[in-house]
């Protein structure tokens, strides 16, 4: 009879264990299943993940080069073709969850993508603005390394150009960073786009001097100027009766691969024209001015100042200030 109770025993004791392991046998075996149903989705699964890494480094490459023909920027044409590259890796990696039918995974990630970069967006509008512009000015070209360009009223060259801001040095020898979007949304001055420039030299000579005379040895003077652009002619123009001059403008067009190019010609234009004057007889008038007194006009210093600054004779007194004796003896 013991031996039997041990025996029965067992069995509950074997019995129990079955109920408790049965279940997850069974449930051990149905994953078994699905995961060998699930093999060939998942090697193809594997081989599209695969094909997508191949492609997107061919992606890369060709959009490199594509940015390149476009853009001089080095740093927009990596971030472009790296953002392609992640695009089509990405958009396998897509395939693949919906050959393993897990879309419910995909429309998770991608909604939570979505939140995600609706937030960035608000946080980082500005850098994302930079950014932006950056791109913009990659596939524009406005300007380029070395230019020389003004733009938010600041005149320089062209230092660096990044995806977030364009670095000036200005010719005072201050650095200054500007963000892409201030420059793209402001005028761009380029003055080496097209290697010229144009200077305008204003003058003015004297009443009594012969217009024709100046006209003419202003013109043969400023043609002899270096880095003059002798495919243009010098033009001339009065425009201006002055206080004490007939002012005019003189125009001619240099070559410009330097800012110094442009004050070296300034400055020798002006050096050789009144010389050039000078040895003409022409006149170049500083501003004259004639002092009229009195209330209505037509008296002279020494009638409107008062009596007791003068003696009896006529001449200015000792207390009399220098003004007043000048104006005795004129």
């Amino acid at each position: 009879m013991p031996q039997q109770s041990n025996g029965g025993a067992s069995e509950s004791a074997i019995s129990g264990v079955s109920e408790m392991t049965d279940p997850l046998v069974t449930k051990l075996q149905t994953w078994l299943t699905k995961f060998v149903a699930l093999l060939p989705n998942l090697a193809v699964a594997f081989i599209v993940i695969l094909v997508a890494f191949l492609v997107a480094g061919l992606v890369q490459r060709g959009v490199r080069t594509l940015m390149e023909s476009v853009s001089d920027y080095a740093h927009a044409n990596d971030l472009v073709a790296t953002i392609a590259r992640i695009g089509v890796i990405l958009a396998g990696f897509f395939i693949a969850l919906s050959i393993l039918k897990l879309t419910g995974v995909v429309a998770t990630f991608l909604a939570g993508a979505g939140v995600i970069g609706l937030a960035l967006g608000f946080a980082f509008q500005d850098i994302a603005a930079n950014f932006i512009s950056g791109f913009m000015l990659a596939i524009r070209r406005p300007f380029h390394d070395g230019d020389i360009i003004e733009t938010n009223d600041y005149l320089g060259r062209v230092d660096e150009i990044n995806l977030r801001t364009t670095v000036i040095d200005t010719f005072r020898g201050q650095r200054v960073i500007i963000p892409n979007k201030e420059v793209m949304g402001n005028p761009i001055v380029n003055y080496s786009q097209r290697g010229m420039r144009r200077i305008d030299l204003s003058c003015g000579v004297a009443y009594g001097d012969d217009l024709e005379k100046a006209k003419r040895v202003a013109l043969e003077t400023v043609e002899g100027i270096e880095y003059r652009d002798e495919s243009r002619d010098v033009d001339l123009y009065y425009n201006e009766f002055g206080d004490s001059s007939v002012n005019f403008v003189i125009r001619f067009w240099v070559e410009f691969t330097a800012q110094t190019d442009y004050l070296r010609a300034q400055s020798d234009s002006i050096m050789r024209l009144k010389r050039a004057y000078d040895d003409a007889d022409v006149t170049i008038p500083f501003p004259i001015r004639t002092l009229d007194f009195g209330v209505v006009g037509g008296e002279k210093l020494n009638e409107v100042l008062p009596r007791s600054m003068y003696r009896e004779n006529g001449e200015p007194s000792a207390d009399a200030s220098p003004e007043a004796e000048q104006a005795q003896s004129s």
